[in-house]
């Protein structure tokens, strides 16, 4: 079998992953932060370590300031409800998934003011329409790192430097880069940095979480839930310190437990490393499937523009006809349609149809890519 839907999922997960998860489950199991015994203790080591292996990953000074949650989607939604209030203005690009899209669409109806850039058809971000964009009332800029659909890499450090000098803040959606491509929230001056853990961060589903800049007024940024957090008990108001601000309830340990394995993983490989090893993916894929009569590629078709996802349709054949092809014929996993990105396909020229996307990871090999380029051609050779 060849997976290439690591877009939506990374497989297979190092397994050092598991082994984290298990000893958890078998020799800790306890609920960090709740009681003063040992085992307790040993499960709030784990949920720590954690945080400072996602600190250290993208250069957060402070791992107190890595605030955890189920996925990505609750930590856009934590940093969109919790910072932007009715007469504020936000920015975003038309390349958004549904999990930036859809609570800003909410918020627009609650009286938030919105401003969608439009994107190039190859789904590439101009700094300069963001800048012209800003009004008075403008509190965020509010953008994906890299496109779910095609890859397109934004310019968010670009973009930063223009809300600093404007007094803005910025939210980067990384579900699509973080553990594969450089980040620096300082560097690339991110005040809001939100990640998931099971896609390039080989973690478990489940986890996930928000890196908070020191430039964040905890004050204004508002919890999503409020709830027992095992400090200050004796008040029954939310505590107002990081992480317990944002924190509540049981968290999940063994899954913690195994995105701090994972993401000890991919500093071992080494981001540069795997960095480069899925340009050579990519490049490899792009111009393969450039190549195939009746092919259709969408985004930069440059991979050094992008990451390793690539996107496709195939003339005379349905995506869904495509995808269950390449999985029944060809042993080949992807995803087809509109990937919870319905603004992006607008942008690209593939609404509402949609395209085949082949997600590469760390682990793919380019013998894959080569049957699956193969694979393809046979299918468009069919179709014509």
């Amino acid at each position: 079998m060849i997976y290439f839907d690591n877009a939506a999922t990374s497989w297979p997960k190092p397994p050092e992953v598991a082994a984290a998860m298990v000893h958890y489950l078998n020799d800790v199991g306890a609920n960090p932060g709740r009681s003063g015994h040992r085992q307790s203790a040993e499960a709030a080591r784990i949920v720590y370590a954690a945080r400072e292996a996602i600190g250290e990953l993208v250069n957060a000074p402070d791992p107190l300031r890595v605030v955890f949650g189920s996925n990505v989607t609750e930590a856009l939604n934590l940093a969109l409800r919790g910072l932007l209030r009715p007469g504020d203005h936000v920015i975003t690009s038309s390349m958004e998934h549904n999990s930036m899209m859809r609570p800003l669409r909410a918020l627009e109806k609650e009286g938030v003011a919105l401003t969608v850039i439009r994107c190039s058809p190859t789904g590439e971000l101009d700094p300069r329409d963001v800048e012209a964009a800003i009004r008075p009332n403008t509190v965020l800029i509010a953008l994906n790192h890299a496109s779910n659909v095609v890859g397109t890499l934004l310019p968010v450090a670009e973009v930063g430097a223009i809300a600093r000098q404007h007094g803005l803040l910025t939210l980067v959606d990384a579900a699509q880069t973080a553990g594969s491509f450089p980040l620096d929230v300082q560097a690339d001056a991110i005040d809001l940095l939100a990640f998931t853990g099971h896609k390039s961060l080989y973690g478990p589903p489940g986890t996930g979480g928000l890196v908070i800049g020191e430039r964040v007024d905890a004050a204004r940024l508002q919890p999503l839930v409020r709830g027992g957090t095992g400090s200050r008990s004796e008040r029954e108001e939310q505590p107002d310190f990081m992480p317990d601000r944002y924190e509540s309830g049981t968290p999940n340990t063994v899954g913690l437990a195994g995105l701090a394995a994972g993401v000890r993983w991919v500093q071992t490989q080494g981001i540069e490393t795997i960095r480069a090893h899925e340009v050579t993916l990519a490049q490899r894929l792009i111009d393969g499937l450039t190549a195939v009569p009746g092919v259709t590629l969408y985004g930069p078709r440059d991979a050094t523009w992008q990451t390793a996802t690539v996107s496709f349709t195939v003339e005379g054949l349905s995506c869904a006809d495509v995808g269950q092809r390449l999985d029944e014929r060809f042993d080949i996993m992807c995803r087809v349609g509109l990937h919870c990105a319905p603004a992006a396909h607008k942008t690209i020229g593939t609404f509402p149809t949609g395209t085949v996307r082949f997600g590469l990871g760390a682990h793919n090999t380019t013998a894959e890519v080569d049957v699956a380029v193969a694979a393809v051609e046979q299918i468009a050779r069919e179709a014509r």
